[in-house]
């Protein structure tokens, strides 16, 4: 080897380690003279039901296809139990995920065929189509408002693996009872890195999910105020369903803050924050959503 090389090699391998000593040393330093860990990195954006001592976490994308299934079955007048066993089925077929494959042509959050005749391929991928279509399967089901969840779902889905769903269940129906409406204030989100605010494509998700049973009405920003969206619903079960999904979607859209009557979550980044008594007057079945 040439001498020269050689050194300068040397020389360079010299600089690196020192580098790193005095690297670790500073963080022994910075530790109060204990050795430490560097800190974890922050968490990653998700969304939680909590009720009776029981919690079940669902990632951002997971979130917002479940509150879709959730407002499809409150749009239609479906029961709450519909929506453990829509719920139930999608985590089995794809994990809550609006999947672009699948075996054979099975697609999207249901693993729906076009060639058995559940829609285009199109019309599969779109998980207002899909969760609609897979209502319209449930509820010729003989029972399917008393007859076992993971029974209903077989015979809706007609899966190779009839007792696959039954494992789901019980996080299934703890997830829709929160998205439903039918327990309150037991949902929440984790929101990092939200998107800008969007009230059209919030808007716009809103009315395709809930139709006729809400009435959204946005309202651009001020000098003194944000864009905000007020919602009247239904029913006061309507209007918690709809500030779940307003939840869900929040990192997507932008929303800062979500009041239900007078109940107010934030969002943060930080923490899993809960619903707490909010400062902006509504009724019982309003929502306000400003971003």
């Amino acid at each position: 080897m040439n001498d020269k090389k050689g050194l300068t090699i040397g020389v360079t391998i010299t600089v690196v380690a020192v580098v790193l000593i005095a690297a670790i040393l500073g963080i022994y330093r910075l530790a109060g003279g204990q050795w430490t860990s560097p800190p974890p990195p922050p968490p990653a954006a998700y969304c939680r039901a909590a009720m009776d001592g029981e919690t079940a976490d669902l990632t951002i994308e997971q979130a917002g296809n479940a509150a879709i299934i959730a407002a499809v079955a409150t749009q239609r007048g479906l029961a709450p139990r519909a929506v453990s066993i829509a719920l139930t089925t999608a985590f089995q077929e794809s994990g809550i995920r609006n999947l672009d494959y699948g075996d054979r042509d099975s697609l999207g959050l249901f693993q729906q065929r076009p060639s058995m005749g559940w829609g285009t391929k199109e019309q599969v991928m779109d998980p207002f189509y899909s969760s609609g279509k897979f209502y319209d399967v449930m509820v010729t089901v003989d029972d399917w408002e008393t007859a076992d969840i993971g029974d209903v779902a077989q015979e809706v889905q007609r899966s190779g693996f009839p007792d696959a769903y039954d494992k789901h269940v019980a996080t299934a129906r703890l997830i829709a009872s929160a998205l439903s409406g039918e327990t309150p204030a037991s949902w929440s989100c984790l929101v990092r890195d939200p998107a800008p605010a969007d009230p059209a494509q919030l808007l716009s998700l809103l009315t395709q999910a809930y139709g006729a049973t809400i009435h959204a009405v946005p309202m651009a920003a001020t000098a003194t105020d944000p864009a905000r969206i007020t919602i009247t619903a239904a029913s006061e079960t309507t209007a918690w369903s709809a500030g779940t999904f307003a939840q869900s979607w929040a990192k997507q859209t932008g929303v800062t803050k979500v009041s239900v009557g007078k109940s107010e979550w934030k969002a943060s980044a930080a923490v899993l924050s809960g619903w707490v008594a909010g400062t902006t007057p509504a009724t019982a079945t309003q929502v306000v959503i400003p971003f």
